[in-house]
């Protein structure tokens, strides 16, 4: 198969994978407790755009299934396919940078900064909602970035980031903010199981006018990242052979390191802690598309997507909702190990 070839049909399954997100978004407005039809969602969407409804007749559809759609299930659908989206673009870009497979979006303590945060607002009664915004959510996204920032400062020697030195500040600081997390609530036990929910990850509040900060920072940070993918490729095959070639490679990795963890802190802020997304789906994308970033990258965004929206929607399906968190978890821990054990037996 020739490059152009080979370019083609890359760019035609991202086009295909694209348009099934779109279609996964589009039937996952329909799941939830009330019994809102494929017909009448696609309806109230179309009434929506802007010179286009007025010209929609017909349809009889409730004012309750119009608020439901537009209100509850479309930002949150719209919130799990871009937060799905960033945290697989950056565990890609993590895996690729620190030449380690085993990285994950919450290598630096993205989420250890995060859940204190949002500890903190939740045991200090300061959970509130002010002009659409939740106080929670802006507390996450603040320490998740304070968090990163220490680990910087550690992990720094004069000019250049050690990756080595990276992954085990990540973890020192993580294990500090954890302690910390866990001292707050053992203090404040009638705080526990806000804190705990909030942990395990969950679109289900989120609004419209959080989804005006995540869609430009996560969607804004993930072109980015892919418009490196190149300087991304001849790092992962070797510093000292970059620098040769004229990549500058601590202003490369600080760059990405810097997009990447605003990307993170932006859907953690938003959804709480949701694990495995961006460490198996990139893993996936490998197994699949090879190594090269420039299809690893924009495939593992729209795999994150298309895996998250997904298992938003199954988490729905129960009387009682099942926080998004616990389905990747349990769908990705044991596909994960199926992929190690897999790996395992080629190298025998």
């Amino acid at each position: 198969m020739s490059f152009g070839d080979k370019k083609y049909r890359y760019r035609l399954a991202l086009i295909f994978g694209g348009l099934l997100l779109l279609l996964l978004i589009l039937a996952s407005i329909t799941v939830g407790a009330a019994n809102i039809s494929i017909f009448d969602a696609i309806y109230i969407l179309i009434r929506r755009i802007p010179f286009l409804g007025r010209f929609i007749a017909g349809g009889e559809v409730s004012r309750t299934h119009e608020l439901i759609v537009i209100n509850i299930r479309l930002p949150r659908v719209i919130a799990a396919a871009v937060i799905g989206l960033g945290l697989s673009a950056a565990g890609a870009t993590y895996q690729g940078m620190l030449a380690n497979p085993m990285a994950d979006p919450y290598v630096l303590g993205v989420s250890a900064g995060a859940a204190l945060g949002a500890s903190i607002a939740i045991v200090t009664g300061a959970d509130k909602i002010v002009g659409g915004f939740g106080i929670t959510t802006a507390a996450a996204f603040v320490f998740s970035l304070l968090t990163v920032f220490i680990v910087f400062s550690i992990a720094k020697t004069g000019a250049k980031l050690s990756n080595t030195h990276l992954l085990l500040a990540g973890v020192a600081v993580s294990f500090f903010a954890s302690s910390i997390m866990s001292v707050l609530m053992v203090l404040n036990r009638d705080k526990v199981s806000s804190i705990t929910y909030w942990m395990m990850g969950s679109m289900a509040y989120t609004s419209w006018k959080q989804l005006l900060i995540l869609v430009p920072l996560v969607i804004g940070g993930t072109i980015l990242v892919c418009v490196f993918a190149r300087e991304l490729n001849i790092i992962a095959a070797g510093e000292d052979e970059a620098r040769s070639l004229g990549v500058e490679v601590e202003r490369v990795k600080k760059l990405l390191l810097v997009i990447c963890s605003v990307i993170v802190a932006a859907c953690v802020a938003v959804s709480g802690v949701v694990g495995f997304v961006g460490l198996i789906i990139p893993h996936t994308v490998r197994l699949v598309s090879g190594s090269d970033n420039r299809t690893v990258l924009p495939f593992s965004a729209i795999g994150g997507g298309i895996f998250l929206v997904l298992c938003d929607t199954i988490s729905r399906i129960p009387t009682s909702e099942i926080p998004v968190g616990v389905l990747t978890s349990m769908f990705g821990a044991p596909y994960f190990i199926s992929i190690l054990i897999r790996s395992k037996k080629k190298v025998v």
